[in-house]
């Protein structure tokens, strides 16, 4: 096997109208192909992809400890959660700040945690290759 990189992260969704809403218009994630049963959102890397989820089968995979967990990086993670509180998103968990940074959980229409991870750089040039953000504990 000859893994390149992550190709989206596939979310099943009760409503697809309600959760692109939420990730395009409140989150700001730009759409980049959309059917009426799959929508990606994204730009380049990882896309987000939303399907809409079955009818019958048990929605399951929004806890912290067996679930799904988001990550997106944000330059103020205050601004972000206030900005997402004023929209009416649900907050899951405050900001908290450790070595690495600082980090909230809201809450998608689904249930899905959201992490907003803002990174602490020591060195002000650094650049991040990835998320090295960290789900609550």
């Amino acid at each position: 096997m000859n893994i390149k990189k992550v190709g989206n992260v596939i979310l099943a969704v009760k409503d697809i109208d309600k959760s692109i809403v939420f990730y395009h218009e409140l989150i700001g994630l730009p759409i980049k192909h959309q059917r009426r049963s799959w929508v990606d959102l994204g730009t380049t890397g990882g896309l987000l992809s939303l399907h809409p989820a079955s009818l019958t089968a048990e929605h399951i995979g929004s806890s912290i400890d067996n679930g799904i967990t988001i990550g997106f990086l944000v330059g103020d993670v205050k601004s972000s959660v206030d900005e997402l509180r004023g929209k009416g998103v649900t907050i899951h968990r405050e900001i908290v700040e450790r070595d690495a940074g600082k980090n909230a959980v809201v809450l998608d229409p689904d249930g899905y945690l959201v992490s907003l991870f803002e990174p602490i750089f020591k060195d002000k040039n650094e650049q991040t290759g990835g998320y090295h953000g960290f789900t609550p504990a």
